[in-house]
């Protein structure tokens, strides 16, 4: 009972990382029709940056209001001057660009940081443990059990009930028909991309106290977090929590109970939902 409730809360830790950069991931599809390779570098960046404000002052809490911030003005800069010129092109444009950006951005943090692993520690108010039974577990991963889902709620009311979220539906369903009606579209999609930029480097800040940092980081979770937003439906907010939890907690009873095989967890659940459910767990067929 210990090994199991053990392996279920490091799954929902690792599944809520997953759902808050699918969350973006999902958002910047949804609105933009975008599938943003660079996102996992956007969750590196985000990681690196906080630990960056870390070494300058010793307060994770501000390294996670800084370095989020800090990829959410990047993505200004790539949506304004790059990925702007894209839309209405064939969608292997976007994906030729973002996936160049990637690799830019992770030569960048070769350079700045060096190839090597680095380790941020949690904050002192998070930085603990708790008995459970006979056993220890971090206070940190339960924080971020809590975290995902709060984080992900906000910005589905965000959406729901805001009037700048419905603003944000009504370009996403007919862009021509919100710029007929005055909404200025172009900055709506420059703010679209900045909020997915921010969620997928806060993802990156909230995990750095959980995992290793290397310049690697963003490319696992770049390919999990596509296939928790297609398992889940593509624009999807439930389908990335719902895909997420699913993916968290089969990798973690995976590396218990299969092994090597463990690996191949994540491409048999996309596998087996594309054929259950072509379109996602929450997609709709067009």
């Amino acid at each position: 009972m210990e090994s199991f409730i053990i392996n279920l809360l490091n799954g929902l830790s690792w599944g809520m990382l997953l759902f808050l950069i699918s969350l973006g991931l999902t958002t910047v599809f949804g609105v933009l029709g975008v599938l943003n390779f660079a996102h996992g570098s956007f969750f590196m960046l985000g990681a690196y940056l906080c630990m960056q404000v870390m070494h300058i002052v010793p307060s994770f809490w501000l390294g996670i209001l800084i370095g989020p911030l800090s990829v959410a003005i990047l993505g200004v800069l790539i949506e304004r001057v790059l990925l702007r010129r894209t839309y209405g092109r064939d969608i292997s444009f976007q994906l030729l660009l973002t996936f160049a950006i990637l690799l830019i951005l992770d030569d960048a943090v070769r350079i700045i940081w060096g190839p090597g692993y680095h380790v941020v520690e949690p904050p002192a108010l998070l930085s603990g443990v708790f008995t459970l039974f006979t056993r220890t577990y971090p206070v940190y991963r339960l924080f971020l059990v809590v975290a995902g889902p709060l984080i992900g709620l906000s910005l589905w009311a965000f959406f729901q009930f805001s009037r700048w979220g419905k603003i944000i539906r009504a370009a996403a369903m007919d862009r021509e028909m919100a710029e007929g009606i005055g909404i200025r579209v172009p900055l709506l999609f420059t703010a679209v991309f900045a909020l997915g930029s921010w969620l997928a480097a806060m993802g990156g800040a909230l995990a750095a106290p959980h995992q290793s940092l290397a310049p690697s980081m963003g490319e696992r979770i770049i390919i999990e977090s596509f296939i928790v937003v297609v398992s889940g439906g593509m624009g999807s907010f439930p389908g990335a929590f719902v895909g997420a939890l699913i993916l968290g907690l089969f990798e973690s009873f995976g590396t218990v109970f299969l092994g090597s095989v463990q690996m191949a967890v994540p491409y048999i659940l996309l596998a087996a939902v594309l054929i259950v459910r072509p379109h996602g767990f929450f997609g709709r067929e067009v």
